[in-house]
């Protein structure tokens, strides 16, 4: 297929790769020309322009930073492309934004998607990415194939904004779940535990979940986890934190009680505004750490 894609930072640029892999005619776009030039230099062609990104193309895919970057491309887009292109927008936005997306595309009759990413920069270079989409069952099976050059778990959520929605909610568990993780470990050290010798226990009992199994925050039991890599993001605190946002917006809107996430959000605002905005989410333990109270001795 011949797919213009908007958005080459860290998530979008290998997304395209893999596009590009699978023999779809791919050409790229971003205004920030570090990205570009990346991508360049990584043999993909890429536009000068959006208009030059999207001639042509049967299907455009973007990856952007928040809503009103989605709505600001997508006002573009319905004016550039012809009815019944495909717009699928994999970007991580708040609902209302994503809802006035899928109906800026019904207006011009360019069938539509959202379809939010899990998996980190790992998943994206390795195509081990989860698409949670929003949309029409006709649209989905559509974009299926296009999403699989991408992911390896492509999931139909529901209608418009249903992808968003169970990315907040799931991310809502996995920010939550993380700090959980990160508290259990130090109640360990501080009882003189082995951090090996919890993490068999709750890997096989009844703590166990990803935040553990898949990305432990202590060195050690898990050898591909940050934490043993200096706590060097795959997905950064400062993402964690936007996720976290959206989901008590949602929360808010939707007159839903989430005590816990907001609690999350509150611990993750304060960890990135401290210096940890840019290190690995799972880092948290370390500031969960530090405001311990030393009783040994």
């Amino acid at each position: 297929m011949s797919i213009g894609f908007i958005g080459l930072g860290h998530m979008g640029g290998p997304m395209v790769a893999n596009l590009a892999k699978a023999g779809h005619d791919v050409t790229g776009f971003d205004v920030v020309s570090v990205a570009c030039d990346q991508a360049r230099q990584s043999g993909l062609r890429v536009a000068n322009t959006l208009e030059e990104t999207v001639a042509g193309c049967d299907t455009v895919l973007t990856m952007l930073p928040a809503g009103r970057h989605v709505l600001n491309v997508w006002s573009q887009l319905v004016s550039l492309v012809p009815e019944r292109t495909l717009l699928i927008d994999c970007s991580t936005i708040d609902i209302d934004s994503a809802r006035q997306a899928h109906a800026m595309a019904a207006a011009h009759n360019c069938p539509s998607l959202d379809a939010p990413v899990s998996g980190g920069t790992a998943g994206a270079a390795s195509g081990g990415l989860a698409f949670m989409v929003g949309g029409e069952q006709p649209v989905f099976a559509k974009a299926e194939p296009i999403l699989q050059t991408m992911g390896k778990r492509i999931i139909h959520c529901g209608g418009a904004s249903m992808g968003q929605a169970a990315k907040i909610c799931n991310n809502m568990i996995l920010g939550i779940s993380m700090i959980a993780v990160g508290e259990a470990f130090v109640l360990a050290e501080k009882l003189g535990l082995a951090h090996q010798a919890l993490f068999d226990v709750a890997s096989v009992s009844s703590g166990q979940c990803w935040s553990l199994t898949t990305y432990c925050p202590v060195p050690g039991p898990v050898p591909t986890a940050p934490s043993n890599n200096g706590y060097r993001p795959g997905f950064a605190a400062a993402l964690m934190l936007k996720d976290l946002d959206l989901s008590q917006a949602a929360a808010e809107v939707s007159g839903a009680d989430t005590p816990l996430g907001r609690a999350a959000l509150r611990l993750y605002r304060q960890f990135s505004e401290s210096g940890g905005a840019d290190r690995d989410f799972s880092a948290i333990i370390d500031m969960i750490r530090a405001q311990s109270v030393d009783r040994r001795g």
